[in-house]
């Protein structure tokens, strides 16, 4: 798995920021405010989407209705555990990426192992 691409990131982006499946022509109208984009290329990417497997789609009449497959959050944990599958020393990359936590992120991070060694408060 890699990150998404530019477009790829800000059309993931718009499908979790809605509440409800949306359609090509939805994110369209959200896009072109403000960039120049072809509708033809938001609907080749979301369909690029959805051959990937990060976007699940249902018929609605003419046009296809999206809706992420993962969260936000699970997308950016397989990210990182990509990171670590491609390490050398694991707990290097781990002493690094914590290192650069700061005091809210390291008590979520705390909160999270504590809980899953349920030791929950």
């Amino acid at each position: 798995m890699r990150g998404f691409g530019d477009l790829e990131a800000v059309i993931m982006d718009q499908v979790w920021a809605h509440e409800a499946p949306v359609t090509v022509r939805d994110l369209f109208e959200k896009l072109r405010e403000d960039r120049n984009i072809a509708y033809t290329t938001v609907m080749s990417t979301m369909d690029n989407l959805h051959r990937k497997g990060w976007l699940a789609r249902e018929r609605d009449g003419k046009a296809y209705r999206y809706t992420a497959v993962s969260s936000r959050e699970e997308y950016s944990a397989r990210l990182m555990r990509e990171a670590m599958d491609g390490a050398a020393d694991t707990e290097a990359v781990l002493s690094h990426f914590v290192a650069q936590m700061d005091g809210a992120e390291s008590a979520a991070l705390r909160a999270v192992l504590d809980k899953l060694a349920g030791r929950t408060s």
